[in-house]
């Protein structure tokens, strides 16, 4: 290599390594201190190189990869990002709750909310292009779930590589008590509703998600296996949304009712005098 190159090289690692921080420093803090440095320079591999170095803090700070998301599962979010597929990136514990946690939105950075399928994982997945009965074979069963999210870019206008930086913006999962067979669902078919305080503001049919969650379950783990990743056993996957993204701005209950898997319901409370 020459001094050139050598010199471009290290320079990439230490932009790449100060952006890790950034990230990582602003999923706790809520607020972004790098000012000369962009995703945009990225490229997509680049940019899920900052994701993982994000992990590896995450993880030596205490937390665990509990699972994975699929985002960007829409066409037309693909176009507007100029992105050829959709993204990947981690779901961890703690951050993994039950229904019946109330969640204090003041503690996101524009706290916004999809509903989700939560896949449970039983076995290990690491072949590519499996087909759709070996992908349910491998489903131990699925639940009803709230994806949180920091609602909040940065840098303007959004990249592809922002959000893989970002982890997919996710800032937590909440699952339902609900445990249905694979077998039940058609994961397609099934439709998606969301209600804030009994007012219905979204619904969308499963079949949205990539044609289908079994598509993009079918997607994560090519792109995991040609990352010579494995899909382990006991993961959680969400794979994504039908519906936009919705704003939660003040105190309200929220309940996701999906066909043939029930709901989950949560409530939002402020915990900061200010936002009462």
């Amino acid at each position: 290599m020459s001094q050139d190159n050598l010199t471009e090289d290290c320079t990439y690692k230490h932009g790449s390594a100060t952006l890790a921080d950034a990230f990582f420093n602003a999923h706790y803090t809520k607020v972004w201190r790098l000012e000369k440095s962009s995703p945009e320079r990225l490229t997509i591999s680049e940019a899920y190189q900052v994701q993982n170095q994000v992990c590896e803090k995450r993880i030596a700070r205490g937390e665990s990869v509990v699972g994975y998301k699929v985002g960007c599962t829409s066409r037309a979010i693909r176009s507007q990002l100029g992105l050829a597929e959709p993204i990947s990136a981690r779901l961890f514990a703690p951050h993994v709750t039950g229904g019946r946690t109330a969640i204090d939105w003041t503690a996101y950075c524009h706290c916004a909310i999809e509903p989700e399928m939560v896949l449970r994982i039983g076995q290990d997945l690491c072949d590519t292009d499996l087909s759709d009965e070996e992908l349910i074979q491998s489903i131990s069963y699925v639940s009803p779930g709230i994806e949180l999210h920091d609602y909040t870019f940065w840098h303007q206008p959004l990249t592809a590589q922002e959000l893989i930086c970002s982890g997919g913006i996710h800032a937590g999962l909440i699952v339902g008590d609900t445990k249905v067979s694979p077998r039940a669902l058609t994961f397609g078919r099934e439709n998606f509703f969301v209600y804030q305080n009994n007012e219905l503001v979204a619904s969308s049919r499963a079949d949205e998600i990539m044609g289908g969650p079994l598509e993009s379950l079918r997607w994560l783990v090519n792109f995991l296996s040609s990352n010579d990743e494995v899909l382990k056993k006991g993961m959680l996957v969400i794979p994504g949304s039908p519906t936009e993204l919705i704003s939660i701005t003040c105190d309200s209950r929220v309940r996701v009712e999906i066909d043939n898997l029930g709901q989950v319901e949560t409530t939002f409370r402020s915990q900061s005098p200010s936002s009462r």
